[in-house]
């Protein structure tokens, strides 16, 4: 019997990843994960953000950690996930409010990452055009409990359903806030970390994270301090939908990912 990993050709999951406008529901889940304050001093005290080649570096580590729990196989799964479990397990954050020291693999702080991941990816999909029924949404929703075991969370701790994703959310919305110390995610767009070879990329970096911020739900864009209106939720929602209608257009050879193509095969046969 062929290994697909944890999700498999008879997944909604490969359905939904390999499609380009996740991009952006990749860049909402980071501005989610920014509204937890432990979740983003851990990252705050672990990283040097605004170091070129350590911001991107940390992109394609987190990149490849991506393609390898969606499409790889069980054994390649696995090896990542335990490199991810174990460098969360080593390094700790301050909390400046209370002066507590806290591991990165603390089980709320994960459980908010993964469900604004799951999350977002759900939302910008739908938004866009990518045809999934309730009932689809739901399994999106349950299949990314094996996600969550990866980084070392209970499967039954996390969401199953769409409507446990947003109860969770709604539980979650008291104790969010983005943090002072932290700088203001449109700001680093605009002089975004981009090693050199790629600055040709810095003009389109507001207009991503712009885009990414208006797909979020009002309560949160105003914890960024930014509008919060109807309007915005129309723009963002007509905009993903042109975008994945242009990205449409062009060849599958050229749209999608090595992987993403693979997966496609596999779901065909």
């Amino acid at each position: 019997m062929s290994d697909h990993g944890i999700f498999g050709p008879r997944s909604v999951t490969w359905r939904v990843m390999g499609e380009p406008i996740l991009l952006v529901g990749g860049f909402r889940a980071l501005l989610m994960q920014g509204l937890h304050p432990r979740a983003m001093r851990g990252v705050l005290q672990n990283s040097a953000l605004m170091d070129p080649q350590e911001a991107w570096s940390r992109f394609v580590r987190t990149t490849e950690f991506v393609r390898v729990r969606t499409y790889g196989t069980r054994a390649e799964v696995e090896r990542a996930g335990r490199r991810v479990r174990k460098i969360h397990a080593r390094l700790t954050a301050t909390d400046p409010d209370t002066g507590v020291t806290f591991r990165l693999d603390e089980p709320e702080a994960l459980r908010w990452v993964h469900v604004g991941e799951v999350d977002s990816y759900l939302s910008v999909a739908r938004r866009a055009g990518v045809g999934l029924s309730d009932a689809e949404a739901d399994a999106f929703v349950d299949e990314w409990r094996r996600a969550a075991e990866v980084v070392g969370l209970a499967a039954d701790s996390v969401p199953g359903s769409v409507a446990e994703l947003r109860d969770y959310i709604e539980a979650a919305r008291p104790g969010l806030r983005f943090v002072p110390e932290a700088a203001h995610p449109l700001r680093l767009s605009l002089n975004a970390p981009l090693p050199r070879l790629l600055t040709p990329l810095k003009p389109v970096m507001p207009a991503l994270t712009l885009l990414a911020f208006a797909t979020l739900p009002r309560w949160a864009r105003r914890l960024y301090g930014l509008p919060a209106t109807p309007v915005g939720d129309l723009w963002a929602t007509a905009t993903l939908r042109t975008l994945h209608t242009g990205l449409g257009l062009v060849p599958g050879q050229v749209r999608y990912s090595p992987a993403a193509r693979r997966a496609h095969r596999l779901m065909a046969a």
